[in-house]
């Protein structure tokens, strides 16, 4: 059985365990018609399958050390004691380059499951969650932050409504491991 609740910083160490793998196999490749100007085509093309880590860029109990996470709500995913899901909203909050100052939208900041535990519904429980706690708080919009590699969270948030609004080539271009990842930005009304 698998309970699924919101929780405080005190979980962070068990939050921190949840691992954070996206299974690669294939990626939406952009091609840009008139430099741009004319839009873009995305092309879901297979690749050699991989595992992308995104652990090492989202620690919970780090976050304290560059944001006030006064207005973030958290949720974990528990299989009898064993974490086997976490998801993040930050709420209105200053340096958050995504809000752009923004206090009617948050983020969602951070989803993931655990390995084996994919593909049962956690990751929508989770989701749910957040989009209540958000809706809650008296926000109109939640951003959602993907890239071109990750095409199963992709089709997710678009299955729960969000629509891609923003696309950044170089979002990732200082870190060498993720240099040719395309950023991809999703709105969703709530």
């Amino acid at each position: 059985m698998i309970n699924v609740k919101e929780v405080d910083r005190t979980y962070f160490d068990l939050y921190d365990q949840v691992s954070m793998n996206v299974e690669v196999r294939s990626i939406y490749k952009l091609k840009r018609l008139d430099s741009g100007l004319g839009g873009f085509i995305f092309d879901e093309v297979p690749v050699k399958e991989c595992i992308k880590d995104y652990s090492k860029y989202e620690i919970a109990k780090e976050y304290e050390k560059t944001f006030d996470i006064s207005t973030w709500r958290f949720y974990m995913a528990f299989d009898d004691e064993k974490p086997v899901g976490a998801a993040t909203v930050a709420g209105s909050t200053e340096n958050i380059y995504m809000l752009s100052g923004r206090k009617d939208a948050c983020v969602l900041w951070d989803i993931r499951v655990e390995d084996g535990y994919k593909h049962k519904g956690i990751g929508q429980k989770l989701f749910d969650l957040c989009k209540s706690g958000a809706t809650e708080d008296g926000y109109s919009q939640m951003l959602i932050e993907t890239q071109n590699i990750n095409v199963t969270a992709c089709k997710f948030y678009k299955k729960q409504g969000a629509v891609l609004s923003k696309v950044d080539m170089y979002a990732y271009y200082s870190q060498p491991d993720s240099r040719d990842e395309i950023q991809f930005i999703m709105y969703l009304d709530l």
